[in-house]
């Protein structure tokens, strides 16, 4: 029986059941985190030997003869560049190894683009009357935080089961001089975990942007990570573009944050030749180089992109159980007919929407239930979701145990909550 099938004296004796069990858990105290997405300390260790794969000084000779010990080669040491250019399947030409944070390489972007302009712009983005970007919804609060940091509006187009609304994408930025960019996360998307079909893809390479120097931003973050087996495939974006005269469009990125060590790793940046040459032309002030000693370690530790599919299988050996205990839990609400959530096959995270109205409460109680989730709104820019029902979940840092404890206390929470909105007499809309 459904919540809005329960006759009301039964729900009120279902929600007085539910309070006393939600005390109780508030009385032990805890502090689980499932607030982002950060490798468990298992998946930290599947790399700790990383670490001794460098100890001499003839360790440390890239293939080409250079020391990686020294200034220069600011674009990476080739044989890093060889590995990404076959996972992201771009000439190695138009790959960059940068620091540890492909996030930083997005802003960087961005930020040049706001001083400089792009290789196709008439002038900086900042001397614009406005910057505006595209945000599919629900997605990445950081990718957000770049834009209200620089100024730049967003506007929000719904995510799909094949990415995001092409109609609307394709209608902004053909009208629009002032949209300059989208962000995009295509395979395993956060948080919902959808891969865009290859239709989508093939929409993005066509557009016709009204502004020559309109950017595609694409987080390719988890292009490898599924967790139920081989990672799903996928039209490349860098040569569908090529076929429509629009090589410059896309700017994609990758990182080993959640392959190596997210505090230590490799942040990618792959783009067209134009693209690249300006991103290098800026790059030569800004830094003699990144860290080569660490893109050698990489290299040195997987040797090559089929041992970091291999890698892959054993990160997805940890996550999938972490996965399976969230969902488990969450086909409990299904009877109820109060959530609804995504499945997803990889990635890092799930995706449960609620009634409207309900996720802000649900994330203040379970904070004082102590249980740490990513706030409701953040998956929306300015952290505000104009239905109050969508909330992130990141399985993957407590432990399985603590998980399905935190999970536990969510549902409960998630019950508690639509249960007080069905019998207070407020119209309840669901997911």
């Amino acid at each position: 029986m459904t919540y809005a099938q329960m006759p009301p004296a039964i729900l009120t004796e279902e929600l007085a059941d539910l309070r006393r069990r939600y005390n109780d858990y508030r009385a032990m105290k805890l502090n689980l985190d499932m607030s982002r997405g950060k490798p468990g300390a298992d998946q930290l260790a599947l790399t700790q030997d990383m670490l001794g794969v460098i100890s001499a000084p003839e360790d440390c000779i890239a293939e080409n003869g250079f020391d990686c010990r020294n200034y220069g080669l600011p674009d990476g040491i080739p044989e890093a560049k060889r590995i990404f250019a076959e996972i992201l399947d771009v000439p190695i030409k138009n790959i960059i190894i940068g620091g540890n944070s492909s996030l930083n390489l997005m802003y960087d972007e961005i930020a040049r683009a706001m001083l400089y302009g792009t290789c196709d712009s008439h002038k900086p983005w900042s001397r614009y009357d406005s910057v505006t970007f595209i945000c599919p919804v629900p997605g990445y609060d950081r990718h957000f935080a770049i834009c209200e940091t620089m100024g730049i509006n967003m506007i929000t187009v719904p995510m799909t089961g094949d990415g995001p609304d092409m109609d609307a994408v394709e209608e902004l930025v053909s009208r629009d001089e002032s949209v300059k960019g989208i962000w995009c996360v295509p395979k395993y998307s956060n948080p919902e975990g959808i891969v865009y079909s290859d239709d989508t893809i093939r929409r993005f390479a066509s557009l016709k942007p009204k502004a020559r120097d309109f950017r595609i931003f694409w987080d390719n973050a988890y292009i490898i990570h599924s967790i139920n087996g081989d990672p799903a495939c996928q039209l490349n974006l860098f040569t569908e573009a090529q076929k429509y005269g629009n090589d410059n469009l896309p700017l994609i990125f990758t990182s080993t944050s959640k392959i190596s060590f997210p505090g230590s790793g490799l942040a990618v940046f792959a783009a067209s030749d134009a693209n690249i040459a300006q991103t290098k032309k800026m790059m030569s002030v800004m830094t003699i180089g990144y860290d080569k000693l660490n893109q050698l370690r990489h290299v040195r530790f997987f040797g090559s992109a089929a041992c970091i599919y291999e890698h892959m299988k054993r990160h997805a050996e940890i996550l999938r159980p972490k996965f399976e205990t969230v969902l488990d839990e969450f086909e409990k609400l299904r009877p109820l007919d109060i959530a609804e959530w995504n499945r997803p096959d990889g990635g890092y995270f799930i995706s449960i929407n609620l009634g409207d109205g309900c996720a802000s409460r649900v994330y203040t109680m379970t904070k004082d239930a102590g249980v740490t989730l990513t706030p409701a709104g953040a998956t929306f820019p300015y952290g505000k979701d104009p239905r109050d029902r969508n909330l992130r979940i990141a399985p993957t840092y407590p432990s399985t145990a603590e998980l399905k404890t935190a999970v536990e206390i969510l549902c409960l929470c998630i019950r508690i909550v639509s249960a007080e909105k069905h019998i207070s007499g407020i119209p309840y809309t669901k997911p």
